[in-house]
């Protein structure tokens, strides 16, 4: 490992993590390309996701410090038997809909983690869920007319989005492409689709970092210098936040299936160069 290939994996992960083009699909693909191992750069890639966790906050710390707050005013008022006020601020059902959506997050994360794993292995199977993803994208559009907020989501409608957030653990498919067509499809408003779909990711992506860290630990945290993990991270974070506010724009404007193109691709060039 460089630092050329530490700012090049950084930025890749910032950008891809929130556009909907799939991070795991384009980082297995260029570890593959570069002749990276894997297991050599897990505290890497672990702190990768840190550096997107980073990006999440700088656009929206504004809803993260109101759930916080909201979260242990709820404890308080639990314990002093005020019991549980819902319509106090829409950030606690906000808050409530994030843990719904990432309950089948962790369920089938969990339950499934051999079976993705495996994938991650798989060139061609980076490609087919990069066709998964362009066609996701593509039909986007036709169900974009929600007129749900915070107060008139459902829960059901988290859980449902919460499962199309699993189903993108699979390498090519994206995780913001995923929650945000989830979303439009369960009739979320614009502004809606995008907060809801960045703020499920601050569990899902802390999650998948803390597994990260657990196996750059289990192999003894080989691997990269600070100053290089610092680089990786930082390019993360700036390129991170340049895609959310990206994304904000297309999903306002319109514009995902854009993407769809690319994904698609992409997904066929990976899939003749798995086989060639």
């Amino acid at each position: 490992m460089t630092f050329l290939k530490a700012i090049i994996l950084g930025i890749v992960q910032g950008l891809t993590e929130f556009l909907p083009v799939s991070s795991s699909g384009h980082l297995a693909f260029l570890q593959n390309l570069m002749k990276i191992d894997e297991e050599s750069i897990l505290f890497f890639a672990a702190m990768l996701h840190l550096g997107t966790l980073i990006s999440i906050l700088l656009v929206y710390y504004k809803d993260v410090y109101q759930l916080i707050k909201e979260f242990f005013l709820v404890l308080y008022e639990l314990i002093t038997g005020k019991g549980l006020n819902m319509k106090k601020s829409h950030y606690r059902k906000l808050g409530l809909l994030i843990i719904t959506a990432s309950i089948p997050t962790a369920i089938i994360g969990l339950t499934f983690s051999d079976f993705f794993e495996s994938l991650f292995h798989s060139i061609f199977a980076v490609g087919v869920g990069l066709l998964i993803t362009g066609t996701l994208l593509w039909f986007s559009e036709k169900i974009s007319k929600g007129k749900k907020n915070i107060t008139t989501t459902k829960y059901s409608d988290a859980f449902i989005i919460g499962i199309f957030q699993a189903i993108a653990i699979a390498p090519g498919i994206s995780r913001s492409g995923a929650t945000i067509v989830g979303s439009l499809f369960r009739g979320l408003d614009k502004k809606m689709t995008v907060k809801f779909s960045f703020l499920i990711s601050l569990p899902a992506v802390l999650g998948a970092g803390i597994m990260e860290l657990f196996s750059a630990m289990d192999n003894g945290m080989t691997g990269d210098s600070m100053g290089m993990v610092l680089v990786g991270v930082l390019a993360a974070t700036l390129s991170g936040f340049v895609a959310i506010n990206i994304m904000i724009r297309l999903v306002t404007n319109r514009k995902l299936y854009y993407f769809s193109f690319y994904t698609w691709i992409l997904g066929i060039g990976i899939i003749l160069y798995s086989i060639i």
